[in-house]
């Protein structure tokens, strides 16, 4: 096994990057999990594909951060993204098959309109910002929520990320890092800072996207498995048992009924 193809074997719960930005702390998959991956009762999970999109600012770093993980590549002289391009990475999470589709959208304003007809169905959210500016930063609040306008119907799961790390150093970088921290606050987002040129952090959140979207997946197939099982048995024993009493009801009238008459025929 190549170490491309080991790091997309997880059987752990990848750690998150900072507790201090991190809306999920678990230290471990869910015990739910593991048991319904162990078992293979993880019912009809509708999630076999997650979709994950990368928007931003342009030239913020979104193309070298996608080109890096899912090629292990990096070209400073890359080639601003035209509409959306798109990755397939496959991995194998508590011995099961899980894809993620990746798709890198373009920052630039002439293109917005036709990136936006790719948001919808999103089940993660990448916001990528530059650690050089503080701009790049506070735009992507308004990135999440046009991403949010088109997923009305989906929860995604929200990372936000940082790059540029090698151009970003000392004091600048703590600064840098405490907005970004209140940023993903606001939002409910975990954050990440990355380099894409050094591959620092790159494996680390994707494996961690890609395991805390395959989790939520699981739980709520299980949840929703569990719904259908209650309105069945609702609709069986809780319908036969109104039945009944309706019965009983009924039973009991008629045989009311003709002391009534009796007496007031005697009247």
């Amino acid at each position: 096994m190549s170490t491309a193809e080991k790091d997309r074997v997880i059987n752990e719960l990848p750690k998150f990057y900072t507790a201090d930005a991190a809306p999920r702390q678990a230290p471990n998959f869910h015990p739910k999990t593991k048991d319904a991956c162990s078992t293979g009762n993880t019912g009809n999970m509708y999630l076999k594909i997650a979709k994950c999109i990368v928007v931003g600012d342009s030239a913020v770093g979104k193309t070298c951060l996608v080109n890096r993980y899912c090629r292990n590549l990096f070209d400073r002289d890359y080639k601003a993204t035209i509409g959306v391009d798109f990755e397939v990475e496959r991995f194998m999470i508590l011995d099961q098959e899980f894809n993620m589709q990746i798709w890198d959208t373009a920052g630039q304003e002439r293109f917005k309109c036709m990136a936006q007809s790719y948001y919808r169905g999103t089940h993660v959210i990448i916001l990528v910002f530059d650690l050089t500016s503080i701009k790049t930063l506070n735009n992507t609040k308004q990135w999440l929520e046009e991403a949010l306008e088109q997923n009305t119907t989906t929860c995604p799961e929200i990372f936000l990320v940082g790059s540029k790390k090698d151009l970003c150093k000392g004091n600048d970088f703590s600064q840098m890092e405490m907005h970004a921290l209140k940023v993903a606050e606001e939002i409910n987002a975990e954050y990440w800072s990355v380099s894409s040129k050094s591959g620092e952090n790159v494996k680390g959140l994707f494996r961690r996207i890609a395991a805390v979207t395959f989790e939520q997946a699981i739980l709520c197939e299980l949840e929703t498995h569990g719904k259908r099982i209650s309105v069945q048995q609702m609709g069986s024993g809780g319908g036969l048992r109104v039945e009944k009493k309706k019965k009983e009801d009924e039973e009991k009238d008629r045989r009311q009924k003709p002391k009534c008459c009796s007496g007031a025929r005697g009247l």
